[in-house]
């Protein structure tokens, strides 16, 4: 396997993180979370009481809590500074604040910049909402993946069962849909499948189906 970019986007639980995990593994290739470093500092400025429409203070937490991951033998662990807060970031008022921190243009552009850096060599998997568009437009596989609210809300509610994380089913279904608007219709760097990604449904579909649709995608074009 050529030292390829793999760009997959789609909205909140279409199964991009689960998927592109698989096929780093797979291709032994850097897996990268776009959208734990946004979650990461929705957890900061929640935390650290900055208004999460600051995009100064925002950007500021970033630079003194630098958001980096660790790859474990239980996956993978996000820590902001020397914090880890792998689970912290998957709790219910980060996912309420996730959509307004992610639409500050400083916040995108700091980030922005950060994940074309880790591009740079190759080989990477990296999953999100503008991956395709704005982070890797040059990216040699860009995937959207999409899904139902209803399929996507049962799967984040059985995701944070195991987790331990309490949430009910509809609250969670509503949040979903409010975060698919809101992703869709910010002004910077919205929720949009670029031109040349390939549409996935992953409705009905298990996880080992959609990653072997993707290999077979991955396939065509020759890699």
């Amino acid at each position: 396997m050529e030292n390829i970019s793999i760009a997959i986007d789609g909205p909140a639980s279409s199964g991009k993180s689960t998927v592109a995990k698989i096929l780093a593994n797979d291709f032994q290739f850097i897996y990268v979370d776009t959208g734990a470093m946004y979650r990461a500092v929705t957890y900061l400025a929640l935390t650290q009481n900055v208004a999460l429409n600051d995009e100064a203070g925002l950007v500021a937490l970033l630079e003194k809590f630098p958001v980096r991951f660790k790859q474990a033998a239980t996956g993978q662990r996000v820590f902001v500074g020397e914090q880890e807060v792998t689970k912290e970031i998957r709790q219910n008022d980060v996912t309420a604040a996730v959509s307004e921190v992610s639409a500050q243009k400083a916040v995108r552009e700091k980030l922005v910049e950060l994940q074309q850096d880790l591009a740079k060599t190759g080989g990477i998997v990296m999953d999100g909402r503008d991956i395709g568009t704005t982070v890797l437009p040059e990216a040699e596989v860009k995937i959207f993946l999409v899904a139902s609210v209803e399929e996507r809300a049962q799967r984040r509610y059985k995701e944070n069962q195991e987790k331990g994380i309490t949430t009910e089913f509809e609250t969670l279904k509503e949040a979903i849909a409010k975060r698919d608007y809101l992703d869709s219709h910010r002004e910077v760097s919205p929720l949009v499948q670029a031109q040349d990604a390939i549409l996935v449904d992953t409705t009905g579909m298990n996880i080992q189906q959609v990653v072997s649709k993707i290999k077979e995608i991955i396939a065509q074009k020759g890699y």
